[in-house]
């Protein structure tokens, strides 16, 4: 048992999600795991993305529990090729997919912007960007082959508030909020909905990474979040080109400033 409460949610929920196929990163643990556990028990079938490959276990155990299923994919983000090849392998076993919440992600260093290595500058971007635009570019020829597909990237008020030291996370998120729209805009004549959440403070392992002196007990817990998010996953949900505020209870446009002209 961690901070992050991963406590049982019961298991009395309806079966929206029965026969989808939906592929979550940063599966294991925090937000992603607990959008996994929640999307599985709606009937979803979960591709869980990780590099810890004893959370991965761990979630497939609760999946289990809840008379779920999900195939475990141990993958660093970095390892590009590896997220060119799991397009390839989902499509030999499904024939296509219906929906992505791309989680996965690092904090990075908190600096000056002169302080930061390169090298640290070049890891955050690979995990929060470039990553996701593999993930993209490896799914989107599966997702258009869904009636509903959803896709949904996970962003940070750090997108636009640019607090000094954060530059690093910052940068990478309101890069994440840009790929975002414009997936939205190519994909806006099709069944498909994209979509950046923001989840706001959580009581996460980064979180506190983040914000040592802070009472985890004050913030909302991963499973409160990742309901939120799973909501934005059913089929009925037709909003696409936006950003969710969880926290906020608000619903923005994406780029310029929350919808701000």
């Amino acid at each position: 048992m961690t901070s992050e409460n991963k406590s049982d949610q019961g298991s009395n929920v309806e079966r929206t999600l029965e026969g989808q196929v939906i592929v979550v990163t940063g599966a294991s643990r925090g937000i992603g795991y607990f959008t996994a556990l929640q999307l599985a028990e709606r009937g979803a079938h979960v591709i869980a993305v990780a590099r810890t490959v004893g959370g991965l276990e761990d979630l497939d155990d609760a999946i289990k529990a809840k008379g779920g299923s999900a195939t475990l994919v141990p993958m660093d983000l970095k390892d590009f090729e590896a997220i060119d090849r799991l397009g390839g392998a989902i499509y030999e076993r499904w024939g296509k997919l219906d929906g992505l919440v791309a989680n996965g992600g690092i904090l990075g260093i908190l600096s000056p912007l002169g302080h930061i290595k390169p090298s640290e500058w070049e890891k955050v971007m690979a995990i929060n960007v470039t990553a996701n635009f593999r993930l993209i570019r490896s799914l989107d020829p599966l997702l258009r082959q869904a009636d509903a597909a959803r896709v949904l990237l996970l962003s940070s008020g750090a997108a636009w508030k640019c607090k000094p030291y954060w530059g690093v996370y910052s940068v990478s998120k309101a890069a994440v909020e840009a790929l975002a729209k414009t997936y939205a805009g190519e994909t806006r004549q099709t069944s498909m909905c994209v979509n950046a959440i923001n989840p706001g403070a959580t009581r996460t392992a980064m979180r506190a990474k983040a914000m040592p002196g802070e009472d985890p007990d004050t913030l909302p817990t991963p499973a409160e979040i990742a309901e939120k998010i799973v909501a934005t996953m059913l089929p009925g949900y037709s909003q696409t080109g936006k950003l969710i505020d969880i926290q906020e209870d608000a619903i923005f446009d994406l780029i310029p400033g929350y919808g701000q002209t």
